[in-house]
């Protein structure tokens, strides 16, 4: 066994979900993942907890979501095992990432929707999602399947606690702002609130590579355009140059130079699929390539991501109402050029560069 594997399943277990004693496991995993699940199990026994592998198949997502078409029932067994599971940890990979291109976009939304409680129930758990290096994602990267490997586990291998601290001065600008402006190109200008909202660090907790910042925008307080020139990967399909305008916090108008369709579907998905969940900062200068995977692109330092569905309960103020939705959707902006973020009028970013690091002009 490679021993950056070992290393992965060490990384998850003592960082990402912090296990313990007696905990129930949920290890969800491609069948290409075995190794990973070796070490994960051999882990949970010297840790006396209990694993659990579900070995997860695109190709039979696939034939179930063509079958059962727009009609399906929240599955209460699943939702039961959930219930009584303490960790999920898991990861994406296999042989093919357009596995379900040709399920229609209606089938998947009515699935999420059917579904939306049991990802509400795990979320409210330890969790980690993190990837393994396998064919499909290198050839969607572009990249040899030893570069892509390299790539994973350089990005996973942080120290993870200086991470924290380069991060935590972005926290505190952000917590102590109301106002967050977006400026980039010719045709990005977005305002939004985050007053009251609470801004988290993820620093390889529960995304694995971590390596953003993130908040909840104000539900209603979004305004103005944005487009997403960083290409996104949804339902095995690849969505580009997404443009979103907003009007008291809800898009009322998009459009994409590519799968434009599906978008359109995923907005529709219900109302809070129209409204934005998430602003998140990149910061992981480890990563510094594009490799049309949303686990580790939006983690890189030259990016601001937004994601239109569902809010993280705990980014959420007191007194400001969460957004809820089956949705959450990442999209990129590249901000490495002829862009800036501001915070209350104050220029934090500017081309890619924060103003605590050297180079900021």
């Amino acid at each position: 066994m490679d021993p950056r594997i070992r290393e992965h399943a060490q990384t998850i277990v003592d960082h990402s979900v912090e296990l313990q004693a007696g905990d129930d496991v949920v290890i969800q995993l491609p069948p290409e993942a075995e190794d990973l699940a070796v070490a994960l199990y051999e882990l949970c026994g010297e840790r006396e907890a209990s694993p659990t592998w579900l070995a997860g198949s695109d190709r039979a997502a696939r034939g179930f979501l063509l079958a059962a078409g727009e009609s399906y029932e929240t599955p209460e067994n699943r939702l039961a095992f959930y219930e009584e599971t303490d960790v999920f940890i898991l990861a994406r990979g296999g042989p093919s990432v357009t596995e379900q291109s040709d399920v229609p976009p209606a089938n998947t939304a009515a699935y999420k929707r059917a579904t939306r409680p049991l990802q509400e129930e795990r979320l409210s758990k330890r969790w980690c999602l993190t990837q393994v290096p396998t064919t499909g994602h290198a050839q969607l990267a572009e990249m040899s399947t030893e570069a892509y490997e390299n790539f994973v586990y350089d990005a996973i291998s942080l120290d993870w606690e200086a991470q924290r601290k380069f991060q935590e001065t972005m926290v505190t600008l952000l917590d102590g702002a109301d106002e967050v402006r977006i400026v980039a190109g010719d045709e990005t200008d977005l305002t939004l609130s985050v007053a009251g909202n609470t801004t988290l660090n993820d620093y390889g907790e529960k995304n694995l590579p971590g390596g953003e910042v993130f908040t909840a925008p104000v539900v209603d307080s979004v305004e103005g355009e944005v487009v997403f020139d960083i290409p996104l990967m949804r339902q095995g399909r690849k969505i580009e140059d997404v443009w979103l305008s907003f009007a008291g916090g809800e898009v009322v108008d998009h459009r994409a130079g590519r799968n434009e369709s599906l978008l359109t579907e995923i907005l529709n998905t219900d109302d809070g699929a129209r409204r934005l969940g998430e602003l998140g900062i990149g910061m992981n200068r480890a990563i510094d390539q594009f490799t049309a995977n949303m686990l580790f692109d939006e983690k890189m330092g030259d990016t601001v991501h937004l994601a239109v569905g569902a809010a993280y309960p705990e980014t959420v103020g007191d007194d400001n109402t969460q957004n809820e939705s089956a949705e959450h959707v990442d999209m990129i902006i590249d901000m490495s050029e002829n862009s800036r973020i501001e915070l209350d009028g104050d220029v934090v970013q500017r081309d890619g560069t924060f103003v605590f690091e050297n180079g900021f002009a």
